[in-house]
Parts: C-alpha cells; sequence; structure tokens
C-alpha cells in the first residue's frame, strides 16, 4: 500500500491583499459590519455558502476574484481602514479597564472556563444560552479591555443541526468540524512544538492538542483530543459531540475541560489569579488547583484549599436540581481514586465534597459551591431560587444569607445590532456609544433621533427579516424535494429585495 499523505492547503492571497488573512483569523470581525462586507464584497454567494466563514471563503474563492480586488482600488481602502481599525483596537491604550483599573502591565488575569462557546454560527461549539452567554462574555471583556482568557473543548461535530423531514418531523444531522477551514490556530511553544496536555482518565494517559481563537484582544484555548497519539477511538471521541454519549463520556469530557484545561494554561505559561467556572462542567479544575497549591506551596489539603477558595469563582445557571450533572460513586472513584489519595481523602470524605446527603450521588455543581469563594446565579430571581435550591449545604443558615449572590445576564450588544441601527447611532450618538455602553449621556443622545428615521430603519430591518425568513423557507422546501410552485398568495419573494417584491403578490401594488 502507497504511503498516505496529509496536505495543508492555504489560500494563495496577492501580497496587496494578504492582511485579510489578520482579519479573517481574529473574530472581531463577527462584530463589525464594516469587516462582514469587506469579505461581501469578495464573493457575496460563497460568503453565505459558506456559513459566514471568512477562513472557508479565502480558500475557495476563485483566484481570479482574489487578484481583481488586489488591483480594486475601492477594495484596498476598505481593507486598509480594516486593518488599521484592528490594530488601534488591539494596542487598548484607551480600554475601560485601563482608565479605570490600571495602567501598568500587572492586571490580574482571569480564566474562564466553559463547555461550550457561542462566538459565530461557523465555529459549532455551542448548543445553546449557556455558550451564547460565554462567546458574549469574552466579546465583552475584549471591547472593556478585561485581562480575561477562555478555556474548552475543540468539538468534532459539535451541537447537532436540526431540519424538518419530508414528513414534517424534527430531525437532527451532525456536521463536522474542518479545524484547518476554521478561524482557529494550533496553540506553539516558543521552540515552534505544538502544545499538549496529558490527563489520566481511569488509569489511561489521554492526551490532547490546544488550538488558539482569536476573539479581539481575548484568547480562548480549546482542547482537542482527535490526535493520533490516542490510540483508542474512545479517547479520541471525548471532544467528538457537545454534550454526546453517556454518564462517563460526560465525566470524561468535564475532566478534560476542568483538569485537562487548567495544564494547558500552564503549558502555556499562563498563571491566572481568578479562575471563573461557567455552570458546573468545568468544577473538576477546583481539585487541580487545590493538588498544584499542594505540591508547589508545600501545604496541608485545609491550607491549599482555603488558598484555593479565594481564586475561585462559580456561576450557576441552572434552576432546577435535574439540570446539574450527577456522577454514581462507583464512576466518581474510578477516575478519581487517584485523586483522593493524593488529597488524603478516603473515598467516603472525597464523594462528600461533592454530595448533598451522604448516601447521594456526585454533583460537579456542590464541589463548585463548596470550593469557590463566591458564586452566582444569572438574575435577581435565580439568585434568589439557587440559594434556596442549595440551603441544605449550608444547614442552620437563613436561605436570605445563603452565600450565592447574582449578577443580571447581558448581551454584547454590538453582535445583535443590525447594520442599519449601527449606522444610526454612529450619526447621532457619536463613536461613544460603541466604546462605553453604561455611558447614560450618550445615550440621552437617543432623543435627538428623528422619530419618522427611526421608524425607516425598523421598517427596513423588518422588510429583510421577512425576506430572509422567505428564502430559508424557499431552500428548505427544495431540499424536502417539495415543487417550487408559485401562487397568488405565495411567500416566495422575487429576486429582489425591494418592499414591492417582499409583499405577498395578492396584496394591491
Amino acid at each position: 500500500m502507497r504511503p498516505v499523505h496529509t496536505f495543508s492547503v492555504v489560500p494563495s492571497l496577492p501580497p496587496a491583499i494578504e492582511s485579510l488573512r489578520t482579519v479573517a483569523y481574529n473574530l472581531r470581525w463577527c462584530w463589525s459590519h464594516e469587516s462582514v462586507e469587506l469579505f461581501r464584497r469578495l464573493d457575496s454567494d460563497l460568503w453565505e455558502a459558506t456559513g459566514h466563514n471568512p477562513v472557508l471563503l479565502l480558500g475557495t474563492v476563485e483566484q481570479a476574484k482574489l487578484e481583481e480586488a488586489a488591483r480594486d482600488d475601492a477594495f484596498l481602502a476598505h481593507l486598509r481602514r480594516i486593518e488599521s481599525n484592528l490594530a488601534t483596537y488591539l494596542i487598548g491604550d484607551s480600554t475601560w479597564f485601563r482608565r479605570t483599573y490600571t495602567k501598568s502591565g500587572d492586571a490580574p488575569l482571569i480564566a474562564y472556563f466553559s463547555a461550550e462557546f457561542g462566538l459565530t454560527e461557523c465555529l459549532s461549539i455551542f448548543a445553546g444560552g449557556l455558550g451564547i452567554l460565554a462567546g458574549d462574555h469574552l466579546k465583552s471583556a475584549s471591547d472593556l479591555g478585561v485581562p480575561l482568557i477562555g478555556v474548552g473543548l475543540l468539538y468534532q461535530q459539535g451541537y447537532f443541526r436540526q431540519y424538518l423531514s419530508q414528513s414534517g418531523w424534527q430531525q437532527e444531522s451532525y456536521v463536522d468540524n474542518d479545524f484547518h477551514n476554521l478561524p482557529v490556530s494550533l496553540a506553539y511553544h516558543s521552540d515552534g512544538s505544538p502544545v499538549t496536555i496529558e490527563v489520566n482518565l481511569a488509569g489511561q494517559p489521554v492526551h490532547a492538542q490546544v488550538w488558539t481563537v482569536q476573539v479581539g484582544r481575548v484568547s480562548l484555548y480549546l482542547l482537542d483530543t482527535n490526535i493520533p497519539i490516542n490510540a483508542r477511538a474512545d479517547d479520541r471521541n471525548i471532544t467528538n459531540q457537545l454534550y454526546g454519549g453517556d454518564r462517563e463520556m460526560r465525566i470524561r469530557q468535564e475532566i478534560l475541560l476542568g483538569i485537562g484545561g487548567y495544564r494547558a494554561l500552564q503549558a502555556i505559561g499562563l498563571e491566572p489569579t481568578v479562575y471563573h467556572m461557567n455552570e458546573g462542567h468545568a468544577a473538576f479544575l477546583a481539585l487541580e488547583h487545590i493538588l498544584h497549591l499542594m505540591s508547589t506551596r508545600h501545604l496541608s489539603l485545609p491550607e491549599a484549599r482555603e488558598l484555593a477558595a479565594a481564586s475561585l469563582v462559580f456561576t450557576t445557571h441552572t434552576p432546577v436540581e435535574a439540570g446539574h450533572d450527577y456522577f454514581q460513586p462507583e464512576l466518581m472513584n474510578r477516575y478519581f481514586g487517584d485523586t483522593a489519595r493524593q488529597l488524603g481523602l478516603s473515598q467516603t470524605d472525597f464523594l462528600n465534597l461533592g454530595r448533598k446527603q451522604a448516601d447521594g450521588e456526585f454533583c460537579t455543581a456542590v464541589l463548585a459551591l463548596r470550593l469557590a469563594s463566591r458564586a452566582n446565579g444569572v438574575s435577581k430571581l435565580h439568585g434568589e431560587v439557587s440559594r434556596t435550591m442549595w440551603q441544605s449545604l449550608w444547614p442552620g443558615v437563613p436561605v436570605e444569607e445563603i452565600p450565592i449572590g447574582h449578577v443580571t445576564n447581558g448581551v454584547h450588544y454590538r453582535s445583535w445590532i443590525s447594520a442599519e441601527f449601527n449606522q444610526l447611532y454612529d450619526r447621532y450618538l457619536g463613536p461613544a456609544w460603541r466604546e462605553e455602553p453604561a455611558n447614560s449621556e450618550v445615550w440621552s443622545r437617543v432623543q435627538a433621533i428623528p422619530a419618522e428615521e427611526l421608524w425607516r430603519t425598523h421598517d427596513r430591518r423588518r422588510e429583510r427579516l421577512v425576506a430572509w425568513t422567505r428564502r430559508r423557507v424557499r431552500d428548505q422546501r427544495m431540499r424536502r424535494g417539495v415543487l417550487h410552485r408559485r401562487r397568488s398568495t405565495t411567500l416566495i419573494p422575487s429576486p429582489s429585495d425591494s418592499p414591492a417584491a417582499l409583499r405577498p403578490t395578492s396584496a394591491p401594488h
């Protein structure tokens, strides 16, 4: 048999537009309308076909179009604006954090661990609200200049996509992520070797390589076990699907996220001051942190636990106990028997770290609540519900004094605002609305926006939404093999997006 050779193919960008690659690999483009329009200028149809993925776009667009863009003065001017804006943004000399807290380079580093990150649709490593919150958290930290890094898993298939069968039933499908055609890059040591880590899973060493996603000023590190050194398929499949598999697969994923993620930061040379566990999926990092302090600072377990707690923060999202991860004692003993011995704990004492009652299952949320110095819900009401739900962990303490606070969920508003409203705010509020979202003086200027202009902008957005919905319905019907027929009341638009074309054909013009 002839040997199989693996090749990495990269787009051949003309020198004049080489900086397109830099723009594509920093996800700041996904909240910059002007950057998105730059990629649309290359090939708007291909931009849609690639799922709004600029890396795949650059790798598949016709070479002739790249050469044409390199000779187009207007395109080059557009690119230079984007390139200059990104460079200025990354310097970050006047960010909110720098102005408010420090002007030195000694700011504390915060590590934000999450099982999913919803950053952009082409990077399918999220399922829903938890991931969207985590993604918006990174973007907001980038805009504000908060010294934060993210840690997660790079899933081969991510979460399933939904579609309707010909009978109208909801179905799921999984699509493989091609990492080499995504805005992700392998992390390397200074000597050029790739960053890898090893974790022990029930006596078996499992390896993972580390990828990097640049989210504006924030770096996100993602672990991937689908590498040749892992001979067993079960080990390679740990990062196959988000929330896939059984309880044992879940505990393997969470060990990789928490313990493997902690070790990845050490391998890269980063020493965070604060470790933020976004939901219980990352709770095992607290055990690794305690062991690390015991080993490096020669501390006893109580001393290391006290010191570790000061740097551990836990956010709980799920207001019902059934929504949290529980593992049977036998499974915990198989995967954490060595950890218990290293901590100097019996199996029972170790299990009690994550139990609500003596004979119960091990809950990662309980572990995080017991080991973190600060815990919060994601709204005022959720904080109240969480204090009631976990009151038994603090026997004798009044429910209002349970140490679970709240931070009301927010969004990264620049990711969710339309291009039209972005332009409207620029005209009447000035650039400060983008950089100072909490400045009430800036937002008071909305009173100066003429009501007619505000309504016209709203109307244009509504028309685009209707047109987009109709196109999606048409495409879905065609995929299901339903014949495309125009009727007097059809919802299928003509190719034009004009207001007249967006009305049902039976409506008077």
